[in-house]
C-alpha cells in the first residue's frame, strides 16, 4: 500500500514527519494555517503543505484529520494543546488514531507499532501530530527517528531533509 504522510508543518513533531517522508521519498502533504504561520515565523516553502484559506491552528488540525485515514499522535507523558485538540478531533470524526508515548516507548518499539497500526488498518494517509518544538525539545528528534524506521522499507530515492 502507497503511503502519505501528513502534518501542519508545525516546528517539533510535525516537521519530523514531513523530513522523514521527504528524505525517504514518501510522499508528503497536509494543511497549514493561512499565511503558512508556525512558532518559528513562516513554514519553508520546502514544506509541501497548503494554506487552509482564511484558518488558523484549530482549523488546520480538524481538516488534517478529516483528510486523513487516521493519525499517529507522538506525545512525552501527557497530551496537552494542539497534541490534546488532535485527539479530541479524531474521536468526533470517528477516525483511528494511535497513540505513542514517547516516554515509554523506546524507538525501536515505537515504530514497531506504528507500522503494525498502518498495515491493521489499511492506512493509505496518516495523519502525524504532536508537541510542537517550544513544548518538547526532543519531539524532533524522536519522531524523525521513529518514522524513518517506518518510511525505511517504503523508500525509493533517499534524499536529504527539507
Amino acid at each position: 500500500m502507497v503511503l502519505k504522510i501528513v502534518s501542519g508543518a508545525q516546528t517539533g513533531v510535525d516537521r519530523a514527519a514531513l523530513d522523514a517522508a521527504i528524505a525517504y521519498g514518501v510522499e508528503a502533504g497536509g494543511w497549514c494555517p493561512h499565511g503558512r504561520l508556525a512558532e518559528d515565523g513562516v513554514i519553508p516553502e520546502c514544506y509541501p503543505v497548503t494554506e487552509l484559506a482564511n484558518a488558523g491552528y484549530t482549523e488546520r488540525t480538524l481538516q488534517n484529520v478529516i483528510d486523513s485515514d487516521a493519525t499517529l499522535i507522538i506525545y512525552f507523558g501527557y497530551l496537552s494543546g494542539g497534541t490534546e485538540q488532535t485527539l479530541a478531533f479524531c474521536i468526533a470524526q470517528r477516525k483511528p488514531y494511535l497513540l505513542i508515548d514517547a516516554g515509554e516507548l523506546n524507538r525501536r518499539r515505537a515504530a514497531e507499532r506504528i507500522q503494525q497500526f498502518i498495515t491493521d488498518k489499511g492506512i493509505a494517509v496518516l495523519n502525524v501530530a504532536g508537541p510542537r518544538a517550544s513544548g518538547e525539545t526532543s519531539a524532533y528528534d524522536y519522531a524523525r527517528a521513529v518514522l524513518e524506521s517506518v518510511l525505511r522499507t517504503r523508500s525509493i530515492n533517499p534524499a536529504d531533509r527539507c
